[in-house]
């Protein structure tokens, strides 16, 4: 096969895991010719969360056009593409089955290459967009609504997890906090707008530490804590100050994530350390890591917000890695809701 200097390598990507409907056009892995999301947080605030059902049916209403603006955007036809790229997993099984299946329709009338991408994989790869220079190996954390994985990248496509969530991801967490103080969803947006006019040390709330592995992550216990914190200021009417909670809260899950990262940076001697996911687009987090990485001479790297949110110029990128080491999916590739990184 031609290496990508000799030729350029282009790739339409699909993201339908939650209830963002997504398409992308990425060049060489590393250029974003379009990035086009639709998104459905207005409808499931309504709810109070993702209703995995309607979220099926919003990306099926959409899914057509966003490929369709995205090829446009872009400036470019179907038949210029190289492959066609799909979240296939971890995610909710309905909006995973819609992106597939628009996928696999897709490469079979054009006769292109099919490519399904791991979600996760797709977060992290999301570093490269911005960050021309950045290669393995690395160290990455990537901490999203439904995930929260402390990761050693080796190599393109080669991942070593060596830390995750017991519980709660931190996302998760965000929002069960933001839901218990009347902030309601989306909860890491607002628990960070709020957090602004807090004092992050008005509340002594824990830091959870796994005893089996150090670099495992557990947020159940804080957001129980804030939970019983507000029953016992109800009980003994103490009036609730909102932005307080939200910022004490805030650092707790910040510093934990702090904390972890910085231990494995020193164990492993890695000099580059990117963060990823949602979270990843929180300001305290992103400074927090910033000002650690700073002071061990570490190189941080990070996405812009709208690469941290889901998209799917991420999915094009771990789609490019996957395309020169020769990988290929069948007809019969499939949403797995549950696929662990690293497997195939």
């Amino acid at each position: 096969m031609m290496g990508s200097s000799q030729r350029n390598v282009t790739i339409l990507a699909i993201e339908s895991s939650c209830d963002e409907t997504a398409a992308a056009v990425v060049r060489n892995g590393r250029e974003a010719l379009s990035n086009v999301i639709s998104s459905q947080i207005a409808l499931h605030t309504l709810y109070g969360g993702v209703v995995p059902e309607i979220a099926s049916r919003k990306h099926i209403e959409k899914i057509n056009q966003v490929i369709e603006a995205a090829l446009s955007e872009a400036q470019m036809h179907l038949a210029e593409m190289d492959a066609i790229a799909v979240t296939y997993g971890p995610g909710l099984v309905g909006p995973l089955l819609v992106g597939v299946a628009e996928a696999k329709a897709i490469a079979y009338a054009a006769q292109k290459p099919l490519i399904g991408v791991h979600h996760i994989e797709g977060h992290i790869n999301a570093n490269y967009i911005e960050n021309k220079e950045l290669e393995p190996p690395f160290l990455c954390l990537v901490v999203s609504g439904g995930h929260t994985h402390l990761v050693q990248v080796t190599d393109y496509g080669k991942y070593e997890i060596l830390g995750r969530t017991r519980d709660d991801a931190a996302g998760e967490a965000f929002d069960k906090v933001a839901r218990a103080i009347g902030l309601g969803y989306p909860g890491g947006p607002k628990i960070e707008q709020v957090s602004k006019e807090g004092s992050p040390d008005a509340i002594a709330f824990p830091r959870a530490k796994v005893a089996e592995n150090p670099y495992d992550f557990s947020f159940s216990g804080v957001k129980s804590a804030v939970l019983n914190y507000i029953n016992g200021c109800n009980m003994k009417n103490i009036p609730i100050v909102q932005a307080d909670i939200a910022a004490s809260f805030q650092k707790a899950v910040t510093d934990v994530l702090v904390e972890h990262a910085m231990m494995a940076v020193e164990e492993f001697q890695v000099h580059k350390f990117a963060i990823a996911g949602g979270v990843a687009s929180n300001a305290a987090l992103r400074n927090g890591m910033r000002k650690a990485c700073e002071q061990r001479n570490v190189e941080f790297y990070h996405p812009s917000p709208v690469f941290c949110t889901d998209n799917a110029a991420m999915i094009g990128t771990a789609a490019y890695y996957e395309y020169l080491a020769g990988r290929r999916d069948g007809w019969d590739l499939n949403a797995v809701p549950n696929l662990k990184l690293g497997e195939r």
